[in-house]
């Protein structure tokens, strides 16, 4: 007798909970900014809601789309070329922010580099168990596995560099790297890669003064508190205001035109202050506790593109929280990188929702131990 398939609710539960923080703190971190901006406190809040209405319904629609469907050529080349096309042509549209990162219609905006991640995730799942199976090229062959795997992620990383958005690359290089490895490709190619890329890396920062300023600011956020140090100052000092339990929902100080991007990129410092070390902590558990399930999901999964996929997803959502609270924290040099679910931005959290559902499928296929 067939098994009845039923997603993981752990996860779809953790899911939601982070969302609900998110739009909780969207709002505490934003009415301030959102007032003065448009005269409206719930701007920020309004959007993100109605992100989160259509994330969500993307998200049980794919719960309920088996996955290995995803698999087809007539899904992926397309996915493919619609993603590097908008990469293109986001580079000719005007400037946001000093960066072309971002599509806009009316108040809504969309961007490119967050569709990239999800689909170089459904590529790379896709193409690596084409050459794992049995008759077909290898996992190892350079000439027709290595090249045309990494040829359209680098070319997309190009792309996205030129935006510049040099986090989003990175995290997109860490997902392919982490997949290979997965797909047992040879340490020499993997390792191979990876040192390649550390002066390409050095290069970037060397040659872009905001990048480099911001690697000073790491290692001596007290030597230009009011410069370069003062993004990082104003984090560790919201953290560290939090205490124990926080100053109280809403009562945020470094919110008040203090924190730069308060609401986005370093809303887990706001999150610290009002909520204190519980709060911090909850977070922290509730994204291990994503990790878990999404892990196990994937050693579970009945195929080697069911495997890869639930990998890279996890890889992309823990891996993201991991960056961004590094960021805020003063672990890691800054990075332009939203806490997922948590911060603001439609593009993030549609991606991170769509990315779960998948998941969320591949949990109901999952063999039990």
């Amino acid at each position: 007798m067939p098994r009845s398939l039923q997603p993981d609710k752990k996860l779809f539960c953790v899911t939601l909970a982070l969302c609900f923080i998110g739009v909780v703190m969207v709002f505490s971190a934003s009415a301030v900014t959102a007032k003065q901006l448009y005269g409206n406190g719930y701007v920020f809040l309004i959007r993100q809601l109605l992100w989160l209405v259509v994330g969500l319904f993307g998200m049980i629609r794919l719960m309920n789309f088996d996955y290995r469907k995803l698999r087809q050529p007539r899904v992926i080349y397309p996915s493919l070329a619609i993603v590097l096309l908008m990469l293109i042509g986001v580079l000719f549209l005007d400037r946001s922010h000093a960066t072309h990162r971002w599509m806009h219609a009316g108040p809504f905006s969309l961007q490119p580099s967050e569709l990239a991640k999800l689909v170089v995730i459904l590529y790379l799942a896709w193409f690596l168990e084409l050459r794992m199976q049995p008759g077909s090229f290898g996992i190892n062959n350079f000439k027709h596995t290595l090249l045309p795997t990494l040829g359209p992620i680098l070319f997309m990383l190009v792309l996205i560099l030129r935006e510049p958005d040099m986090g989003t690359s990175c995290m997109i290089f860490l997902i392919a790297l982490v997949m290979l490895c997965e797909a047992d490709v040879s340490m020499k190619y993997v390792g191979g890669v990876a040192l390649a890329s550390i002066p390409a890396a050095v290069f970037l920062i060397v040659h872009a003064q905001y990048r480099y300023e911001r690697v000073l600011a790491f290692f001596s956020p007290g030597s230009d508190p009011q410069g370069r140090g003062f993004q990082l100052m104003q984090s560790l000092i919201a953290v560290g205001s939090g205490g124990l339990t926080g100053v109280g929902l809403m009562e945020s100080k470094q919110k008040l035109f203090y924190l730069p991007e308060a609401h986005t990129d370093f809303i887990y410092a706001v999150l610290c202050e009002e909520l204190g070390y519980i709060g911090a902590i909850a977070v922290l558990a509730l994204f291990g506790f994503y990790a878990w399930r999404g892990f196990r999901a994937a050693y579970r999964a009945p195929d080697a593109f069911g495997r890869l996929l639930a990998l890279g997803i996890t890889t992309l959502v823990v891996g993201q929280a991991l960056v961004n609270l590094s960021v805020v924290l003063g672990l890691m040099p800054t990075k332009g990188i939203p806490l997922p679910f948590i911060s603001y931005g439609g593009s993030s959290l549609l991606v991170m929702l769509l990315a779960t559902g998948v998941l969320l499928n591949i949990s109901q296929h999952a063999e039990a131990p």
